[in-house]
């Protein structure tokens, strides 16, 4: 797990209409190393067709994950789950599946330190700043929270992922503490043009080169 960690929010994008899959190739092409699909108004069967249309379209390289839903991320066959902290546990996905890679959203030490202790593919902590992408969002953790989190997860060898409100402006500040950083927003551009979404993938990409 490293560099770019696009998400790709099915309900934002359709709302300004753009197609997520178009949307993924193109943070992909810009230097996305992980893309997360998430569904959360989509039904099922049109959440699955999502998720094998862009692994599909993707690189083998890139890993693709599916949000909170176990069972799509196993009938898609793509390469992993992201879980929250009212999902399915680490131990209950490895109850269903032993090849798929688990990742773990946190947003404060406390729930860190459980999810390091289970050991997943990678943990999520966050919202690092403020965030408008998710309608009740937890605690902002800030820089100095981060950087506990950074320091307990390299202890621990499990890869890092900071998420929430970065922008291009900050994403140098939290590049030396991750192994990867995760965006929605700050990816989506306002007129729909894709080649800005892959100009913004390049851009962050780039920036995070210089990380750990």
């Amino acid at each position: 797990m490293r560099g770019l960690y696009a998400i790709v929010d099915w309900d934002a994008l359709g709302a300004r209409g753009i197609d997520p899959v178009a949307f993924a190739a193109a943070v992909a092409a810009g230097g996305a190393r992980t893309v997360q699909v998430r569904a959360k108004r989509s039904g099922a069967r049109a959440t699955l067709a999502g998720l094998r249309r862009i692994r599909a379209q993707l690189d083998r390289q890139i890993a693709v994950y599916a949000n909170d839903r176990v069972d799509l991320a196993l009938l898609a066959e793509v390469d992993g789950v992201h879980v929250g902290q009212e999902d399915p546990t680490v131990a209950d996905v490895r109850q269903l599946s032993s090849g798929l890679r688990i990742g773990v959203s946190t947003h404060d030490l406390e729930q860190l330190d459980a999810a390091l202790a289970a050991r997943p593919s990678y943990v999520a902590f966050g919202p690092v700043f403020s965030t408008a992408s998710k309608d009740r969002p937890d605690p902002v953790v800030g820089l100095e929270g981060l950087a506990r989190a950074s320091e307990r997860a390299r202890r621990a060898g499990v890869p890092l992922v900071a998420i929430g409100g970065i922008d291009a402006e900050r994403v140098s500040s939290v590049a030396p503490l991750v192994e990867a950083v995760a965006l929605i927003s700050a990816l989506i551009p306002p007129d729909g043009e894709l080649r800005a979404a892959e100009r913004a993938a390049r851009q962050f990409a780039r920036a995070l080169e210089g990380g750990p």
